[in-house]
């Protein structure tokens, strides 16, 4: 995995929370380090544990990961880069696919 560019981070640096201090508290660790861990989660399909050390703590990744998930920051990610790819014209509108999970039916049930 690749570290993220000067203009990848500049992207992404002000879509991320910022951390709160009015409680006091001691700085949270590098975010672009942090994300850099979590793209490398995603891209290979590892586990948390298997995380290389480059990345910095494992459960620091997993929790900003799911923080951020449940404040839609993700979704707000990948919006903003919607729209840059669209500005660019990097993307296809007119083709579209669709992802889909599959239940079987169970046994016994009306025909």
């Amino acid at each position: 995995m690749r570290k993220l560019s000067d203009k990848q981070w500049d992207i992404l640096q002000p879509l991320l929370p910022r951390q709160d201090f009015s409680k006091g508290g001691k700085p949270r660790s590098n975010d672009k380090k942090t994300v850099e861990g979590i793209l490398w989660i995603l891209t290979t399909g590892a586990q948390w544990s298997e995380l290389p050390p480059k990345y910095g703590s494992s459960v620091t990744c997993w929790r900003r990961f799911t923080q951020w998930k449940k404040q839609g920051v993700w979704k707000d990610i990948w919006q903003k880069l919607l729209v840059i790819l669209d500005k660019q014209e990097k993307l296809t509108w007119e083709i579209a696919y669709l992802d889909g999970t599959f239940a079987s039916a169970k046994k016994g049930g009306k025909k």
